[in-house]
């Protein structure tokens, strides 16, 4: 396929924009991308799909999901709106454990039947690659039935799914008071298991005073370590726990919501090359007032990505280019920054290489925007201005 006549956004430079360009795509690869007078011959008989001069940016990267669950949790909207704090909400068995209750009831046919439209969303907002977590089972084949629904997404859907094992996440009630037990006797089995099955692409876990803290996520780290497993962490979402400098001394992929990270977090991330992974959907739902240090993360060159978090708790967004836009509106985030985190640095987050840019030998996952600029993703208040989305080369029916 040959896109013709297009704006290109290839975030190789920043937004890279380059006008009347032309991309060149060969199976799922691009094959080459620049100006329509730069063109070479070998690619100008291939078929032509005019882009009538719209905005082709790469496909977008949703690096944060917990989109496998059972149930919702509007109730506890209600209840948070009424004055109860999300901390409140947990000790009290709400929160993630009311979502446990319900995922460990659903078998994975109801499991996958309920993601599948969360996913859709995601797509139709742009997103050709996906996150998805467990930590909603807290049990070994609970955690495992998970993780296999998750790698069904990817079967049943045009996007590619990187699955995370995140037992990690809370402490059930059969294991309260014995976070240490827990980890020993269900965390670290289910990881074991679950990379047997091939179930597994990364490791994550819940470091904060209401789920565990550094030295109980030390086993699983290691754990992860010795099955060759990268690792990420949700750190100082609603306190300073240090688990971003936890995190980046195992040379995490990234630490994820970071409102409480302190300057030496930011340090340590920033010479680990770990990604700081901005989750406003969030923030925005717990009605939060602690925001992550966005211009002490710039200062200090660390990535930002950015993501929905899409869960049934605190951050019920199915829209990347939403949080790209509550990014820019509420943390400040320019809306090249926010186009970058859900391509290039969400990428990054993610450990893959071959995608969030155009350039030759990249994956051929992109998006054509009715649009003429970048800025316009993020400008536009979750208004979805996707025209055409082609993931692996092909354009989506």
């Amino acid at each position: 396929m040959l896109l013709t006549h297009a704006t290109l956004a290839t975030m190789t430079n920043g937004y890279g924009l380059v006008r009347d360009a032309a991309v060149a795509l060969e199976g799922d690869r691009i094959a080459w991308s620049g100006p329509m007078h730069d063109l070479p011959s070998a690619f100008r008989s291939l078929p032509a799909q005019d882009a009538g001069g719209r905005l082709l940016t790469p496909g977008l990267i949703d690096c944060h999901t917990h989109a496998v669950f059972g149930g919702h949790r509007a109730v506890e909207f209600e209840l948070r709106l009424k004055g109860a704090s999300y901390e409140e909400v947990a000790r009290a068995g709400g929160g993630i454990l009311s979502t446990v209750t319900a995922t460990r009831a659903a078998g994975e046919e109801a499991l996958l039947a309920k993601a599948l439209p969360r996913v859709d969303q995601l797509i139709a907002s742009g997103a050709t690659t996906i996150e998805v977590k467990s930590g909603y089972g807290l049990t070994i084949e609970d955690e495992l039935k998970m993780l296999r629904v998750a790698r069904r997404i990817g079967q049943a859907r045009p996007v590619t799914v990187r699955t995370t094992h995140l037992a990690a996440h809370a402490i059930p009630p059969e294991y309260k008071g014995n976070a240490t037990g827990y980890i020993a006797h269900v965390a670290i089995p289910s990881l074991r298991a679950a990379q047997a099955e091939g179930l597994v692409d990364a490791v994550d876990a819940f470091c904060e005073n209401i789920a565990f803290s550094v030295e109980e996520l030390t086993p699983l780290f290691a754990e992860a370590r010795a099955l060759g497993l990268p690792v990420k962490l949700h750190a100082e979402q609603l306190t300073d726990q240090q688990g971003a400098a936890f995190a980046a001394r195992h040379g995490a992929l990234s630490a994820d919501h970071l409102e409480y990270l302190s300057a030496e977090g930011i340090a340590a991330m920033q010479a680990a090359g770990t990604v700081a992974v901005i989750l406003p959907g969030a923030f925005y739902t717990l009605r939060e007032t602690q925001m992550p240090p966005i211009a002490a993360l710039r200062a200090a060159g660390v990535p930002m990505a950015v993501a929905t978090d899409l869960n049934p708790g605190s951050s019920p967004l199915a829209s990347l280019t939403l949080a790209m836009n509550m990014a820019c509106t509420l943390f400040r985030m320019t809306p090249e920054e926010a186009l970058l985190g859900t391509t290039a640095h969400a990428a990054r987050a993610l450990g893959l290489a071959d995608r969030g840019r155009i350039a030759p030998g990249l994956r051929s996952d992109l998006c054509i925007w009715d649009a003429d600029h970048p800025a316009e993703l993020a400008y536009r208040i979750g208004a979805t201005t996707l025209h055409k989305r082609i993931f692996g080369g092909r354009l989506d029916a």
